[in-house]
């Protein structure tokens, strides 16, 4: 992402976003309070449930010391996870693969399947290691789901799938084609990538989960992406968790993703996943998602060789990224020490991101900016000399950004950039650190980009520390005001809005929670409750007795 430099204007973070070709706390396992929160969300965007066994499904075991031509029952197991998949196929009906403990050096493929269940048997350790294989060019995974329906992948650890080429793009569990009913969940996905070197290459790219809806007729729908573990993956231009194109009707939830290279979570349009008239239509946007309960962390590009340019790395790993992307719901996330906390844009000069609606999320210590919206460039040379798309009809209520702009380079904890409107920002608690406090930020030019207007900002909580609102800076349109009274008198936004301390329980220490005494307590505009969500960022009721809390806890 390239920033511009100018007098009065946010910095940059050096570098630019390349183009796409083509340890700390572990969540909470949140039992019954997550079950709920997955049904509301399966009702709100019309998901299945995950493919579960029935009482007469078929059920076929594997081991490492298991033979081929075996019945595959549990004392006479097969060796290959891929075989038992040929035998249910061969037996009909829906069926289990019981897989117990121990390593297993193969691609899994399941290309046509239906109503099939991969797990490991009775949580024993499953590694799926691909140390041994050559990744060919193009896309290839250590399981591959194609043209399937009903397929749950549970439990496994998948590791190791390397390649040094750049033709080459290493995946953990890559979805595609006409499938739908998939379910993805307590699955470990790390240590693996491309580790080719080349500076400044675009073309260096892997994946740890990927769906790509390649099929212009049939999108991916009912996929659900939940509770696995995705870490230390080398992943160059492309990004740790993906759904891209035509799938419609998603659910990524309640995973931990750290330590990786690039981007945590995309959900993307308008990139050739679909080509020909199809290419800038709906059916070639991630949408109708949710991204919820997810703790996304050390997301960082310094040291990936497709972030350097120029002699100098680009910070600009999302944590959460929404490029292209519509129609999505990003809630109850714990985004920190990432980049950027969360990004909603649309890099692709014709496209758009847009209806997307952020809520409940805690986002704090990013390097560059906690939260962003709009294309980073208009094309002046100044910012890379491209131009990118759209965002509008765009939400942003009841988070909480505390410490962002770890770079000190002046950046601001929420940054408003190219091509925005109709966005809203309202309910939030903003919390700078910086010794140039910056809260909210803007970009040369961008009242002059011919579609970008005010953003509608109003209820929230800023603060700085050491208290002094006269030096706090926040930038409209691009032009940045110093001070509190001086911003509010000039824009006329942030009329309900206070400068005071929120009085968090220890942000220092990563507590982001409200103290009783805070002054956000029942101190928040009345939002609709489909904009507010149902809970606050501990899944506890949102709105109580008609009051709602400002930030993404309601303290009661």
């Amino acid at each position: 992402m390239n920033h511009p430099r100018e007098q009065g204007s946010v910095p940059p973070s050096p570098g630019c976003r390349p183009s796409r070709t083509n340890s700390a706390e572990r969540p909470r396992i949140w039992s019954a309070a997550l079950a709920a929160v997955v049904a509301i969300g399966s009702v709100l965007f019309g998901l299945a449930p995950p493919a579960v066994a029935a009482a007469s499904t078929h059920t076929v075991f594997v081991a490492p010391d298991g033979r081929e031509g075996a019945s595959g029952t549990h004392q006479q197991p097969l060796a290959s996870i891929n075989e038992a998949v040929g035998l249910l196929a061969r037996a009909g009906g829906p069926g289990v693969v019981e897989v117990l403990a121990g390593t297993y050096a193969e691609r899994v493929v399941l290309r046509n399947r239906h109503d099939v269940v991969i797990r490991s048997y009775k949580g024993e350790h499953v590694i799926l290691d691909g140390g041994s294989l050559r990744a060919p060019a193009g896309r290839s995974a250590m399981v591959t789901i194609l043209d399937s329906s009903g397929v749950t992948i549970d439990g496994l650890d998948i590791r190791g799938y390397d390649t040094t080429s750049l033709t080459a793009m290493p995946i953990g569990i890559y979805v595609h084609g006409a499938s739908s009913r998939i379910s993805l969940r307590n699955n470990h996905v790390h240590s693996m990538g491309n580790y080719n070197g080349t500076l400044g290459s675009f073309e260096l790219n892997a994946h740890g989960i990927a769906a790509y809806g390649d099929v212009a007729e049939h999108p991916i729908f009912d996929l659900q992406i939940t509770h696995n573990e995705v870490d230390h993956l080398a992943l160059g231009a492309s990004e740790s968790v993906v759904v891209n194109g035509n799938v419609d009707g998603w659910s990524i939830t309640g995973n931990y993703i750290h330590d990786n290279n690039n981007i945590g979570i995309d959900a993307i349009g308008f990139e050739p996943t679909l080509t020909g008239p199809a290419r800038y239509s709906r059916a070639n946007r991630a949408r109708n998602g949710e991204i919820a309960d997810n703790v996304v962390e050390n997301i960082i590009s310094r040291g990936n060789p497709s972030y350097y340019e120029d002699g100098s790395w680009c910070n600009c790993a999302d944590g959460i990224y929404v490029d292209g992307g519509t129609a999505i719901r990003i809630e109850r996330n714990t985004l920190r020490n990432n980049d950027i906390g969360i990004e909603i844009a649309a890099e692709n000069p014709r496209g758009s991101a847009d209806h997307v609606v952020v809520a409940d999320n805690f986002v704090t210590r990013s390097g560059y900016v906690g939260i962003t919206t709009g294309g980073y460039c208009n094309g002046d040379e100044a910012c890379g000399g491209v131009r990118t798309g759209r965002a509008f009809d765009n939400t942003f209520v009841n988070n909480t950004l505390y410490a962002n702009n770890q770079l000190a380079d002046g950046s601001p904890e929420f940054l408003v950039q190219y091509y925005t409107s109709r966005t809203t920002i309202e309910n939030n608690i903003f919390y700078a650190t910086g010794r140039a406090p910056a809260l909210l930020g803007t970009v040369p030019g961008a009242q002059h980009d011919g579609t970008s207007t005010p953003p509608r900002t109003d209820g929230n909580l800023y603060y700085a520390t050491g208290g002094r609102p006269a030096v706090a800076t926040f930038g409209i349109l691009g032009h940045t005001y110093t001070g509190w009274a001086a911003y509010r008198r000039a824009t006329g936004l942030d009329q309900k809005s206070r400068f005071t301390n929120p009085r968090l329980q220890n942000p220092a220490h990563g507590d982001l929670h409200l103290r009783s005494d805070s002054p956000a307590v029942n101190a928040g505009l009345a939002l609709p409750l489909r904009i507010v969500g149902f809970f606050d960022i501990d899944r506890e009721v949102r709105v109580q007795g008609g009051r709602i809390d400002i930030g993404a806890d309601e303290w009661r």
